[in-house]
């Protein structure tokens, strides 16, 4: 929930016709924040965080406590596909490079995805597939993934090594946020246990995303990094079902996303 923030920038550089980049990286939220905004349809992902993640087919405690899903990716994204088109065309006409960070169930390796027309949502929720909170399997190209910030949730390593040397990077946590290890990464292997790379993964996730912070805060001579994030008071957080906060944390966006827009 969190990423109402990056949808909110990305809705404001919508409104300004502003986008300068020769390639984008989604990951999880992030990637379908980035698909509606290469699609042109502002205002879609804002829909989406405040009416359909609110809805119970969505997200319930109770049916996971029976053991099921936490959130259910599945009615997410089939509802969505049919009442909120996401702009594929737009998206193949356009002259940025469009990758969508998903991570291999078997090697928890990342993969930097080509958006396809026609498996583009798929590969979305591929890339927002949860370990543990969803309980099916989401399959692309015959292989099953998880979410890709499972192995880089801030992919500027990636955007590095494919010669970007100027790097935008929209953060949905504020600039100070340090990731700590997970509480109950002691139990993911037994948790995760026909996944143990995921398990893996996962209990060294805030090594691997403490290290981009650090690239991105000390970046190679060569490149020049611009980070746009929410201030410490920002109050949304990943289950925030407040509208009131989600409404604040997406206005902070479109505040931010024009302050960006104006000092490009």
């Amino acid at each position: 929930m969190r990423g109402i923030y990056s949808a909110g920038v990305l809705d404001a550089f919508l409104d300004h016709d502003f986008n300068p980049f020769d390639l984008c990286i989604g990951v999880s939220a992030g990637a379908s924040n980035a698909a509606a905004y290469l699609g042109k349809k502002r205002g879609r992902n804002y829909r989406i965080y405040t009416d359909y993640c609110l809805r119970p087919e969505f997200k319930s405690l109770r049916r996971f406590l029976r053991g099921s899903h936490l959130i259910d990716i599945d009615w997410l994204w089939d509802i969505t596909e049919k009442e909120l088109p996401i702009g594929e065309d737009e998206i193949e006409a356009q002259s940025t490079e469009f990758l969508i960070t998903i991570t291999c169930a078997e090697t928890a390796k990342p993969h930097y995805l080509a958006a396809q027309r026609g498996e583009l949502f798929q590969q979305l929720k591929a890339s927002g597939c949860m370990p543990l909170a969803f309980k099916n399997n989401v399959m692309h190209a015959n292989k099953q993934w998880f979410d890709g910030g499972v192995s880089d949730s801030l992919p500027v390593n990636e955007a590095y090594n494919r010669g970007a040397r100027k790097i935008l990077v929209i953060r949905s946590n504020p600039a100070s946020y340090r990731k700590k290890p997970y509480a109950l990464k002691a139990l993911f292997p037994l948790l995760l246990k026909r996944y143990p790379a995921i398990a893996a993964s996962l209990a060294e996730r805030h090594n691997h995303y403490n290290a981009s912070l650090d690239f991105i805060r000390q970046p190679p001579k060569d490149c020049d990094i611009i980070e746009i994030c929410p201030h410490d008071s920002f109050a949304a957080g990943q289950f925030t079902t407040d509208i009131h906060t989600l409404n604040q944390a997406y206005q902070l966006g479109i505040d931010d996303g024009l302050k960006t827009v104006q000092h490009w």
